[in-house]
């Protein structure tokens, strides 16, 4: 459908996405949908597992603008989740028996109550403290300058996006001179001992695809990353995750510009694999965005598709309520259960 790339209306808005999905491609029936898809399998309706990763998304405000953000995350977003939200967030993440705390963004650093946030969840004595770090941040101004030793102090599991070993395709993905900035911030985590064999602090990176086109096999990717880093830059890191892009928010602007929607989504329905369905990350997530709302994960968050209970909010979590409910999706869940399936840890099966 060549002509997509010439529709009007903004791709920003999740209404025009999921128009998008619901009236393109999959309406024609030239492609299952992914309720259709799942079904064949006897999977659907998607039910949750017992709730184990907290993940919170402490605002959309970003240093970068890269061209795969699943939340538009940018300099301009003023979105920042508030103390009074982030202790709604503390007081419930006690109750929920979830054992990983999974802290996002944008770069979640800028929010200006961060390191209260860390502080205070880091007392709750969860088993594996993640947070999600861009990078260049820790680059980007002299007040993040001690962020690593600050990680270190609150033994914060630090996962961190780096799109390729080399300058060119990072650059080109996320702007220049990103390459350089995550280099030296890798060498400063390096520094104080993230990602060094036997410290306990743990750094690993994220792999996203820079086309349109599914990420190769993880643990090749992972050898690779690690041998050039190291004898490029003498850098060390646990693991790497290997990440499909969703067809969702930016990456689904570029994909219709370039008119490549249809060929990524027939390649994201070819590669289904029942398999990936069981390990999906909505079955053992609960995702919070800035203002406290709840999701399936930070996918349907984008796209303003709220847990199917009746408590949509932090203020009314419910653990037993959100166990049973039915999870939340669309065309868009085909990226997370294509070939080995994506998670944001990295592939599931």
């Amino acid at each position: 459908m060549k002509s997509l790339a010439k529709r009007k209306d903004s791709l920003a808005d999740p209404k025009n996405q999921l128009a998008l999905f619901n009236n393109g491609i999959f309406a024609n029936g030239e492609l299952p949908t992914f309720k259709q898809k799942v079904s064949e399998s006897n999977q659907y309706p998607l039910k949750p597992n017992k709730l184990e990763v907290f993940q919170v998304n402490l605002g959309y405000m970003c240093n970068q603008v890269c061209a795969h953000c699943h939340v538009d995350a940018g300099p301009d977003r003023k979105e920042i989740m508030t103390t009074e939200t982030m202790q709604l967030c503390l007081d419930k993440l006690k109750e929920s028996g979830a054992t990983t705390l999974d802290l996002t963004g944008g770069a979640p650093e800028m929010n200006p109550n961060f390191r209260w946030f860390v502080e205070e969840a880091s007392k709750i004595g969860i088993q594996d403290f993640i947070v999600r770090s861009n990078l260049t941040i820790l680059r980007a101004n002299k007040k993040y300058y001690d962020m690593p030793e600050f990680f270190k102090k609150h033994n914060v599991h630090v996962v961190s996006s780096l799109p390729f070993y080399k300058r060119g395709k990072t650059d080109k993905q996320r702007g220049n001179g990103v390459f350089d900035a995550s280099i030296e911030a890798l060498k400063e985590l390096n520094k104080v001992g993230y990602g060094i064999e036997g410290s306990g602090l743990k750094l690993d990176l994220v792999y996203n695809p820079s086309g349109a086109f599914l990420p190769g096999n993880q643990t090749e990717l992972e050898q690779e990353f690690k041998t050039a880093l190291k004898e490029d830059f003498n850098i060390t890191f646990n693991q790497l995750f290997s990440i499909t892009n969703l067809p969702i928010s930016r990456f689904l602007e570029f994909l219709v510009a370039s008119e490549n929607y249809e060929d990524y989504m027939d390649e994201l329905v070819d590669a289904y694999n029942p398999a990936a369905v069981e390990n999906v990350m909505c079955k053992n997530t609960i995702s919070i965005d800035w203002n406290g709302d709840l999701y399936d994960c930070d996918f349907n968050q984008q796209l303003d598709l709220k847990v199917a209970t009746k408590g949509k909010h932090i203020s009314e979590f419910d653990v037993e309520a959100l166990s049973k409910r039915q999870i939340i999706v669309s065309q868009h869940c085909y990226g997370c259960t294509a070939g080995a399936g994506s998670s944001c840890q990295g592939t599931v099966v």
